[in-house]
């Protein structure tokens, strides 16, 4: 008969003979598999670390860096918008590249992007700017190969690709040439040569392109149909490299071009196709980091990593491609070789990159971060004589302080002011810090310097040279002079030609 139903929860009956004795618990099989597994695993990471940290200085080895000076920043900030300048050059370096053209280039700067990414990572820009863009070429500081520094002349009326290798100049010099076209300053710079095409596009496994007419160009021995194409290694230099079969065969309808290109590129390094297969992961990091020079801010993997990091958070669908809006050069006459900035519609484009404003729609992310901006500009105001602020200098021109003050006091009747000198740092952006009980006067010197409301940090006050509390003005980089407003803005302009990494294009 069966014995008599224990309660639930009760310790099982012990078997005879061994009733004063608890058992012995063993481990369960599970658990032994478990702590195995546990174990292995420690190891593995253990043994993966220390493999990818060797990796990681093998790859460091790859990377080549040039000291530009204080044309670069020295470090990357994960929390800023950051400009970084893409260089291409003509330079025929490498296994095959000697056949093409000039074999004895120095390397000019013949394909340029400036590309903006923004703050909140939303949008990102790339602007190209034309190799045969007449500009003026400022005098550049470069570091010799003994240490020493050079100074190299400008020059005046010049193509953009000469601030580059002409005259022994460095990258720093292309830098410091798109701040004084654009009035953009780059952070930083990326330079690549012919092979990088090639060994990028093969270590993805080729990269998409469309055509709209089959091409047959004798130059840059491109040979394809019309239609869709899979194109790497010689043949993806040559899709670049071509001029003569796109459009009126200048310089601007290859840049549509080459842009197309990059779009496709940053599709397929990014698909999962490539993203989960650890073979072209390896094979892409070897061809990047082998193709890079770089700026020494930048120049360690796991810096270039967190740009790249930072690059992946914007998506496709709002990286825009555009280019400088040009005209032709009248100096040119009839025959128009070269090309000079639109001076009437390139501005607000500059504008809008300085300003981080999107070329494309954004995610509601944004649009808060611009509607809280607007309400600091809301509310009452104080009379101007009721002001109280020290005005420090945080990366505007010299003399910039004293400048706003006389402007304040003489012209706007801001009396109760006083220029505090330097900032403790460099600011990218003017800045007006307050408590909340000087908003009233903080919206009045808004409204008569003309910051956006993006310049207002409510925060705490300070004390001025009386012992009194005040505001703090700190005119940043972006400063234009007194009196001048610096209200961004609320929307980029429209641009002929742009295009979105997102959608496919064909090249006619």
């Amino acid at each position: 008969m069966p014995g008599p139903r224990r309660r639930r929860g009760a310790e099982p009956e012990p078997p005879p003979g061994r009733r004063n004795r608890r058992p012995v618990k063993k481990k369960s099989k599970a658990k032994k598999i478990l702590a195995w597994t546990a174990g292995g695993t420690a190891f593995v990471l253990v043994a993966v670390g220390t493999a990818g940290y060797l990796y990681l200085k093998h790859l460091e080895g790859n990377v080549t860096t040039t000291d530009v000076g204080d044309a670069a920043k020295d470090g990357f900030s994960k929390d800023d918008a950051f400009n970084i300048l893409i260089i291409g050059t003509d330079k025929r370096t490498g296994k095959g590249n000697e056949g093409y053209g000039d074999k004895n280039s120095v390397g000019h700067a013949d394909t340029n992007i400036l590309l903006h990414v923004a703050k909140d990572r939303t949008n990102a820009t790339a602007l190209s700017i034309p190799r045969d863009l007449i500009v003026n070429v400022p005098d550049c500081e470069t570091t010799q190969a003994d240490g020493s520094k050079k100074i190299i002349a400008g020059t005046d009326g010049v193509r953009f690709n000469t601030s580059l290798g002409q005259e022994g100049r460095d990258p720093g010099c292309t830098m410091r040439t798109v701040k004084e076209v654009t009035g953009i300053e780059p952070d930083h710079f990326m330079m690549v040569d012919f092979n990088a095409v090639k060994t990028l596009t093969t270590a993805v496994g080729g990269v998409d392109v469309c055509l709209k007419h089959a091409v047959k160009d004798k130059d840059s021995h491109l040979d394809l149909p019309a239609g869709q194409s899979k194109i790497a290694g010689e043949q993806a230099l040559a899709f670049v490299r071509t001029r003569h079969s796109w459009g009126n065969q200048g310089d601007l309808d290859r840049i549509k071009v080459q842009q197309q290109f990059m779009a496709s590129l940053m599709r397929k390094m990014s698909s999962s196709d490539t993203l989960t297969s650890p073979t072209k992961l390896v094979k892409l990091a070897e061809a990047a980091t082998k193709a890079l020079t770089v700026d020494k801010g930048i120049g360690s993997v796991s810096t270039l990593k967190d740009v790249a990091l930072e690059l992946k958070k914007v998506p496709p669908k709002n990286i825009s491609f555009l280019t400088v809006p040009v005209v032709d050069n009248p100096a040119d006459g009839v025959v128009h070789k070269t090309v000079i900035v639109n001076p009437n519609t390139a501005p607000q484009v500059f504008d809008a990159i300085k300003n981080d404003v999107s070329f494309t729609e954004v995610k509601k992310k944004q649009k808060a971060a611009k509607d809280a901006a607007a309400a600091r500009l809301k509310g009452s105001k104080s009379a101007p004589s009721e002001v109280r602020v020290r005005v420090l200098n945080g990366g505007a021109e010299a003399g910039s302080a004293q400048e706003t003050l006389n402007w304040l006091q003489t012209d706007e009747g801001v009396l109760k002011s006083e220029n505090a000198g330097n900032a403790p740092a460099e600011l990218s952006r003017t800045t007006l810090e307050y408590a909340p009980d000087q908003a009233p006067q903080a919206r009045e010197l808004a409204a008569l310097m003309g910051l956006p409301g993006s310049a207002l940090k409510p925060g705490k006050s300070v004390t001025n040279s009386q012992g009194l509390p005040a505001m703090t003005l700190t005119l940043g980089k972006d400063f234009k002079g007194a009196g001048v407003s610096l209200t961004a803005p609320s929307k980029a302009p429209d641009v002929d030609g742009k295009s979105t990494a997102d959608k496919v294009q064909c090249a006619s």
